[in-house]
């Protein structure tokens, strides 16, 4: 199988990116040039009518969502481990983990970053402040769980969550307490950021921090 992966660097592409080499999936990179506003023009929005990234296409489907995207992978390749057996418990804390990353962290994630969506440019700091609480408040809970339950989210062995977690770390990196601050959260990112394939990812995307 191969698949078309559209990108840009530094954003929700890179898990999908990610995942796609740890699974030795065959695919092409297209990186779009958001200065340029290719994630708006009429050929990408008639993949992705939302304009954003990743849009991964597998013969024709065309699938969206970078959490989404993730989970069908690992389902697609249950030989790698990434996903627990549907129906088991470690699968409904393996939802939960998802899940946290999508409506938690990333909500939070957009008001700080964008903070003139939600109330208008007359709040931006308001909003940036919540955000702040929030974001800070989701990575506390993910080092208390680790510190008691880890290595990993689901214990012994990385699953997808880990990789979604992982990126979504990376992007507090130049926040005021970025995520590895937390002893428990800057060991958990040593462990994934070694991966072979988190680095040949990076490489490929351009990135140079944080690795």
């Amino acid at each position: 199988m191969s698949a078309v992966l559209y990108g840009a660097p530094s954003t929700a592409s890179l898990v999908v990116h990610w995942l796609l080499i740890e699974l030795g999936v065959e695919h092409r990179l297209e990186m779009l040039d958001f200065e340029a506003g290719e994630q708006r023009s009429p050929a990408y929005l008639a993949l992705n009518p939302q304009g954003r990234v990743p849009t991964l296409v597998i013969g024709e489907q065309v699938l969206t969502e970078s959490a989404a995207i993730a989970m069908h992978l690992a389902d697609l390749y249950p030989d790698a481990g990434l996903a627990p057996a549907v129906g088991t418990p470690a699968r409904g804390d393996y939802y939960r983990w998802i899940c946290f990353g999508v409506y938690t962290l990333m909500p939070a994630y957009r008001a700080w970053f964008y903070p003139d969506e939600p109330a208008g440019p007359a709040h931006t700091g308001v909003v940036r402040d919540r955000a702040r609480v929030q974001i800070e408040a989701a990575w506390q809970q993910v080092a208390a769980h680790l510190a008691v339950s880890g290595p990993y989210l689901l214990g012994r062995d990385p699953c997808t969550a880990d990789f979604l977690l992982t990126m979504l770390m990376r992007w507090s990196r130049a926040m005021p307490q970025p995520s590895d601050r937390w002893p428990e959260l800057a060991a958990f990112a040593r462990r994934m950021k070694s991966r072979p394939a988190f680095q040949t990812a990076c490489r490929r995307e351009g990135i140079q921090d944080w690795l």
